[in-house]
């Protein structure tokens, strides 16, 4: 009897009893970074920290104004942009000589709230796109005009199409490739080139020298790369290059 009593006593110490846990699961709506699984609480130090930086963050952001915002709201959000106060203070850098900086654009872009680096992007834009287009635009107009001139003078375009044949090969059999090029993209220089081949003189191959009072070959060639040449199209200057290279190449 005194046995079993024993016996059962070291049973009952042998048995531990189970650890009792406070640990209780994270809910769905606490991060768990901000989670202590071993205390089964929320880790309120890390959430004032997180506090506390979002707070910060907050306040160096910009509030867009909504839009029956007052003027002194909108113009101070548009100082905070870095947009200036005048469209005068914008300081526009082009390199084409075709583009410069322009009040009256400036003026509609400081309206809308553009930024200096924004307005320059405008500028680049133009300058990288909208040019070169107009360029092409403009030389395939006046190629176009050139063209039916030549027509007109020759009477028809059957008419033209065999002086232009006629034109090349002696251009090309007489001429530098440079000056046939030139001459032959202008009615001007066209012309100057059907009164070289009807003088019948042999021209000036590539590489040869004038001779007596004629004008210097070389001189004329930098005369057509003067951009009132070649850009402008300034009638006295294109009559002049002509000039000279009917008395070059004809006598």
């Amino acid at each position: 009897m005194h046995r079993d009593n024993a016996q059962s006593k070291n049973e009952n110490l042998n048995e531990r009893p189970a650890a009792s846990s406070n640990s209780a699961a994270r809910p769905p709506e606490v991060p768990e970074k901000f989670w202590d699984a071993e205390k089964g609480e929320v880790r309120v130090d890390a959430l004032l920290k997180s506090y506390g930086e979002l707070e910060r963050k907050m306040g160096g952001m910009i509030a867009f104004p909504v839009d029956d915002a007052d003027e002194a709201t909108r113009v101070d959000f548009l100082r905070r942009l870095g947009v200036p106060e005048t469209p005068d203070d914008y300081s526009v850098e082009t390199v084409s000589d075709l583009l410069a900086s322009d009040p009256e654009v400036n003026a509609r872009l400081h309206a809308a709230g553009f930024t200096p680096a924004q307005v320059q992007l405008v500028y680049d834009l133009a300058e990288d796109y909208v040019i070169p287009a107009l360029e092409q635009v403009s030389a395939d107009f006046e190629g176009t005009r050139q063209s039916q001139r030549l027509t007109d003078h020759f009477g028809g375009e059957a008419k033209w199409r065999q002086v232009a044949g006629q034109l090349r090969a002696w251009g090309q059999a007489n001429l530098p490739e440079e000056v046939l090029e030139t001459l032959s993209g202008t009615f001007e220089g066209v012309l100057a080139l059907h009164n070289m081949m009807k003088s019948g003189e042999p021209g000036i191959a590539p590489g040869a020298d004038g001779a007596g009072d004629k004008p210097d070959e070389t001189e004329l060639n930098q005369l057509m790369r003067d951009p009132r040449y070649w850009r402008d199209r300034d009638p006295a200057f294109v009559a002049r290059v002509t000039r000279g290279f009917e008395q070059l190449y004809s006598g």
